[in-house]
This record gives C-alpha cells, sequence and structure tokens, in this order.
C-alpha cells in the first residue's frame, strides 16, 4: 500500500481532484444540448397541447350538430307516422324519441277533434251546361 501523504495546500488538493471532476465533468458534457432539446421539446408539447384543445372544440360542436341532425330527424319521421303536416315537426318538443312522440301523440289529437268531416258527395250537378263553370268547379274540390 501506498503511504498516506497529507495536502497542504490549494494546488495539490486540485492537483489530487483533477482527473475525478474532469470524469464528472465529461458525464455532463452534454448538458447544454440536452437543455436545448428539452426546450424544444417542451414548445412542441405545447404546440400539441393547443392543437388538442382545438380539436377537442371540433368535437364538441361536430357532436352537437349531429345530435341537432338526430333530433330532428327523429321529429320530422314522427310526425309523418302521426300524420302532421311538416311544418309542425320542429314545434315537437323532447329530447328523446318516447317524449317526441308523446307530443306528436297529444298534438296529432288536437287536430283531429278540430277536423270537420268532409262532405260525403258532391251534390252540385252540372248539366253540361257552361263548361268554364265545370272546369273550375273541378278545379276547386282538387284544390281541397
Amino acid at each position: 500500500m501506498t503511504e498516506f501523504k497529507p495536502i497542504n495546500t490549494q494546488e495539490e488538493f486540485n492537483e489530487a481532484i483533477r482527473e475525478r471532476l474532469a470524469r464528472e465533468t465529461a458525464k455532463y458534457s452534454d448538458y447544454e444540448d440536452i437543455k436545448k432539446k428539452n426546450g424544444e421539446y417542451e414548445q412542441k408539447i405545447s404546440g400539441f397541447a393547443e392543437e388538442k384543445a382545438g380539436l377537442e372544440k371540433m368535437v364538441a360542436e361536430l357532436t352537437s350538430k349531429n345530435k341537432a341532425y338526430e333530433t330532428n330527424s327523429v321529429k320530422m319521421r314522427t310526425a309523418l307516422e302521426m300524420g302532421l303536416p311538416t311544418e309542425l315537426a320542429e314545434r315537437l318538443a323532447g329530447d328523446t324519441e318516447e317524449d317526441i312522440k308523446k307530443d306528436a301523440k297529444k298534438l296529432a289529437d288536437l287536430f283531429k277533434a278540430n277536423a270537420k268531416p268532409e262532405p260525403m258527395a258532391n251534390r252540385e250537378e252540372n248539366n253540361g251546361k257552361n263548361q268554364t263553370d265545370a272546369a273550375f268547379k273541378e278545379m276547386l274540390k282538387n284544390l281541397k
């Protein structure tokens, strides 16, 4: 074994640890490169976070539009099934198909209750006297 030699000056101390400091410094020689790359990655991550927020907003908008289209489709289909005019389809209320059908049934019942019965037959006779009047009467009958 080597004999212990005490260190008395700063220069002797620096000489004794120089090799060890060089090894430790070599371990972290790429610190600045890693720091720079880390900054670039953080910028990319923040860019991705902004893009993600934009995409989430777009998904929310498209989801709400899709729900509105589905609801309108259910309302239109229900109105046609219940014999309601298509103009009244948007007036149907409800969030689920079952609620919309209940509202459409109530509205259809109101229309049926207020409906006037149509005449059984046309009692006006056309003996061929006036063809113009007969054509207008036929056209009027078709409009009803």
